[in-house]
């Protein structure tokens, strides 16, 4: 994992562009205590630094006290967000409806209810356009606040209106707040358990999924009912290994903002969330040719001002892309082109580490190991995996079985068979516990135990005896997760044919590319 401080003060100042240090600078211009002197000495001091060293600080500022500092810094904190915050972002659909409601307050606190009316029915209607539901909610209470206090006459049935746009606007909000939960719990469930292991599973997470799914779902009209009623199909789908369900999903989620083009720019991070699940469905549909055109498409987007000008939509897009670009690196047996990316990957999770959360990393780190592995590069394989293995914490317990798997595979190739005994058992006992075994998996344990007694000479008849056992389980939706994360039935025959994964890999995508033509 990236070893950069977590210090929040430290990350803010390193998140700033070099306007907005100009701005903050001209805005503590403004004051001229003792303490805005004291802040701006922390904030050159900190800027200076490449990592946070409290100590180091210290000693180069000797202004600066140990008793103070905390509160200093709390200080300069709160003074960086409130600079920031009158650098206005007329994109922001949030910062403006923000200002308008304050300047609605103004008016309100006034006693000029007419001119607060016509700015909150300008902010309605903004809020409306932008289907900014709890924004709307905010403006009808206001308004309703203020037609009991004082009756205004400013239209008939006024009072009879606000309580049906109020019961209108309500039922929308409790439709969006349960399919955004439900949506939140899959996403949960997958990110803890991985795919569904058995036919326990299964069954448990459809009568979940139907026990949460709101009876009137299919009513939804709006763009964020509808959204997260797509992303609750795509998780559930997903989840379950459906992956021609999922990639209609996820298709339906991108597609939403063509529907709604004034939304891209509000919810950016929700289309890049939608770009990245679509290309990973015709990933696990091995679909090189949909997921080539997806690349190119997400490629062009990243260049948009509404991503390059936005630290959180950048690094979401730019991990997103990486995954996206090595996925189709494995579609297309180009493993050891692949490798050439690393370095990038490397250094973007050093530079971008405190914004990426662990299940992210771990999942990089998979795929550089897989990289290695299918180049035939054992040995740098194990020194990732051994990234993932080594973590602390209960993410992504598949991945965490895979990686041991890969792990012990990596061993054997490189014939270190003193270690690999113990690995065998150590592994097994590691996936029985967490409930992970597969049928598929199963067979290789197998196999593995009984290659110790096995003379090399003999190796390439069980070779061909498991690889004939695994692909009766190809069209097994539990197995699925078997060949989606190891192609393990690649790597038999490599094994038999006596080359690297990755050009048995790459056979098969030029022969299937042929017969498509």
């Amino acid at each position: 994992m990236p070893n950069r401080s977590t210090d929040a003060l430290f990350q803010l100042i390193k998140s700033l562009e070099k306007s907005e240090k100009r701005n903050f600078k001209l805005f503590l211009k403004r004051h001229s205590g003792s303490e805005e002197l004291k802040i701006v000495q922390l904030f050159d001091a900190l800027d200076k630094m490449k990592e946070y060293d409290e100590v180091q600080l210290l000693q180069k500022n000797k202004s600066l006290k140990k008793q103070q500092l905390s509160n200093t810094k709390a200080l300069l904190y709160r003074q960086l967000l409130a600079s920031l915050r009158l650098i206005r972002d007329e994109a922001n659909i949030d910062i403006q409806l923000h200002e308008q409601m304050d300047y609605a307050r103004i008016l309100f606190n006034k006693g000029l209810y007419l001119q607060c009316l016509k700015v909150l029915d300008r902010m309605k209607e903004m809020a409306r356009v932008n289907q900014q539901l709890t924004y709307l909610q905010q403006v009808l209470f206001f308004e309703k606040k203020i037609e009991a206090l004082y009756i205004t006459r400013s239209m008939r049935d006024r009072a009879q209106r606000l309580a049906e746009e109020s019961e209108k606007v309500h039922e929308q909000l409790t439709l969006v707040n349960t399919l955004s939960s439900l949506s939140l719990l899959l996403y949960s469930w997958y990110i803890q358990h991985g795919h569904a292991r058995d036919e326990k599973d299964v069954k448990s997470l459809s009568v979940f999924f139907d026990a949460q799914m709101p009876p009137n779902a299919a009513q939804a009209t709006g763009f964020y009912e509808r959204m997260y009623l797509y992303q609750s199909y795509a998780w559930y789908a997903f989840i379950r290994q459906d992956f021609l369900s999922y990639y209609r999903y996820t298709q339906k989620w991108v597609s939403l903002f063509d529907e709604f083009p004034s939304l891209l720019r509000i919810e950016t991070a929700q289309y890049i969330k939608g770009m990245h699940n679509l290309m990973g469905a015709h990933f696990d549909l091995m679909n090189h040719e949909k997921l080539a055109e997806c690349i190119k498409t997400f490629e062009l987007f990243t260049r948009q001002k509404v991503v390059e000008q936005n630290e959180n939509n950048r690094i979401l897009a730019y991990q997103y892309l990486y995954t996206a670009r090595i996925n189709l690196y494995f579609l297309q047996g180009t493993f050891t082109k692949g490798l050439r990316m690393v370095p990038f990957l490397e250094k973007m999770l050093q530079e971008y580490g405190p914004y990426l959360d662990s299940h992210r990393v771990l999942v990089f780190y998979y795929k550089i190991a897989s990289l290695y592995f299918g180049s035939g590069n054992n040995e740098k394989a194990i020194d990732y995996l051994n990234r993932i293995i080594n973590q602390k914490g209960d993410l992504r317990t598949d991945l965490q079985c895979y990686s041991r798997l890969l792990h012990m595979i990596a061993h054997y190739e490189l014939g270190n068979f003193d270690l690999l005994e113990y690995l065998i058992k150590s592994v097994y006992r590691y996936m029985a516990r967490m409930g992970n075994l597969s049928k598929v998996e199963e067979e290789m344990f197998t196999f593995l135990r009984r290659s110790f007694r096995v003379g090399a000479h003999a190796l390439k008849p069980e070779f061909e005896r498991l690889l004939v056992k695994l692909k009766k389980y190809e069209g097994n939706p539990l197995e699925t997760r078997a060949f989606v994360y190891l192609d393990v039935i690649s790597w038999l025959e490599s094994k038999i044919s006596g080359v690297h994964v990755q050009d048995v890999i790459r056979e098969k995508f030029l022969k299937g590319r042929k017969r498509s033509r």
